[in-house]
This record gives structure tokens, C-alpha cells and sequence, in this order.
């Protein structure tokens, strides 16, 4: 059995998931495919793939009820492909779960780049004292080495790019963060998109974690810059 990553790509265009098969074996990993969301779901559930490049426009049922599917069992990373403009894709997409997006003509060198950028576990050692797993910030609580977050005491699942956006925030209390310092830190500083992944996952954070997301008192925007989480 290969060793090599598993990529599932999920796209109702059999040229297109050919070509991405050939195209992503090249660069080290095993791609499985599917042409719709219960071909996707069943291979995503026995063949555990390292990342899902799904296309939001599928026959029967779409990539943004795919995407909701796996998110609510699993935090693999997932990147939507969506149509040229297609601005309402691209925001659902990220809203239900998908880490990142990227546009419908694109070239493997930035495909590749995204994925090795998600796949890189970002080193969390390198920012967080090592004798510190459990992190607290007012009513919020962090705990790293089980991967949990606790809001008023309660139990607040994150996927894994919320866990570590708020991971960031919460060391960094209290101080400017810029969107470039976010996005270096979460997804990596080869990343290719725009600040838009960055302002939806603050947005999904804030709908998690703030009493009143429209209104926040924690997650508060810095215009112009970026964020700044509030200790009080």
C-alpha cells in the first residue's frame, strides 16, 4: 500500500479529476476521486484522506452540503473549487467549514501550493511556552494538548483553522495583530488567497465565541490593520 498522502478530489468532470490525479501523483501524493457527494462521503469514510479538493457545482447534492457533511465528523482540511466571480460560493463555503477556496481556471503551481500550506502543521511550539497547554482569556478557555475549547464553561467545538486562529489570539491578548501576521501564522506564508478566508473564519470564530457576533466585545476589528482580541 502506497505511503504516499491521500488526496480525495471530488468533481463531476471526469477530464478534470483525471488530470488532477496525474498532475498531483507528480507531486508526491495518491489521489482518489469521486463524481458526487455519495461517491465523495463513501471514499472519504474508507480511504481517511489528508484533504478534500471539492467542487462546489456537483449533480444530486451540492459541495456546500458535502463540505457541511464532512465537517461535522471530521477537521481535514478542505479546499472549495468554485466558478470565476462565484462571490456567494466562495463565503458559504468558507462559512460551513472549508478552510480555503480557489477559482475555477487555476494553475497546479498555486493548487499545490494551498495544499502544501494546509497540510503543514503549523508549529505551535514555536509560539507557545511548552509548559503551557491550557490557556484562559476572561470566559474563554483554551486547552492545546486535548484540543478543546470551553466558552462559559461550555463545550465549543472549532474546526482545526478556528482552533488555531483563536490559539493565536488568545497568546497575543490584547495586542494589534495585522491580517498578514494572522495569515502567516494559520495558513502559512506561502499562502496564495486573499484576507477573505481570514475575515470568514473571524467571523465564524466570533459566532462561536462572542454573546452578541454582530456586536463583539472580544474579536474586535482594527481597521485597516487587522484584529486585536480584548482580554476584558
Amino acid at each position: 500500500m502506497s505511503d504516499k498522502p491521500v488526496i480525495l478530489v471530488v468533481d463531476d468532470e471526469e477530464s478534470y479529476r483525471d488530470a488532477l490525479s496525474i498532475a498531483l501523483d507528480r507531486e508526491g501524493f495518491s489521489v482518489i476521486t469521486a463524481a458526487d457527494g455519495a461517491e465523495a462521503l463513501a471514499a472519504f469514510d474508507r480511504d481517511h484522506p489528508v484533504l478534500v479538493l471539492l467542487d462546489v457545482m456537483l449533480p444530486k447534492m451540492s459541495g456546500i452540503d458535502i463540505c457541511r457533511e464532512i465537517r461535522s465528523r471530521s477537521s481535514v482540511p478542505i479546499i472549495m473549487v468554485t466558478a470565476k466571480n462565484a462571490e456567494i460560493d466562495t463565503v458559504v463555503g468558507l462559512e460551513v467549514g472549508a478552510d480555503d477556496y480557489i477559482t475555477k481556471p487555476f494553475g497546479l503551481r498555486e493548487l499545490v501550493a494551498r495544499v502544501r500550506a494546509l497540510l503543514r502543521r503549523a508549529p505551535i511550539d514555536s509560539v507557545r511556552p511548552t509548559d503551557v497547554d491550557l490557556i484562559e482569556v476572561g470566559a474563554v478557555r483554551l486547552d492545546a494538548a486535548r484540543h478543546e475549547v470551553f466558552v462559559n464553561d461550555e463545550l465549543t467545538p472549532l474546526t482545526r483553522k478556528e482552533f488555531e486562529l483563536l490559539e493565536f489570539f488568545l497568546l497575543n491578548a490584547d495586542r494589534v495583530l495585522t491580517r498578514d501576521q494572522l495569515i502567516d501564522r494559520v495558513w502559512g506564508s506561502d499562502y496564495y488567497g486573499d484576507t477573505k478566508t481570514l475575515d470568514v473564519h473571524v467571523k465564524r470564530l466570533r459566532a462561536k465565541i462572542e454573546a452578541e457576533p454582530a456586536n463583539p466585545e472580544r474579536l474586535i476589528t482594527v481597521r485597516g490593520v487587522g484584529y486585536r482580541y480584548e482580554k476584558s
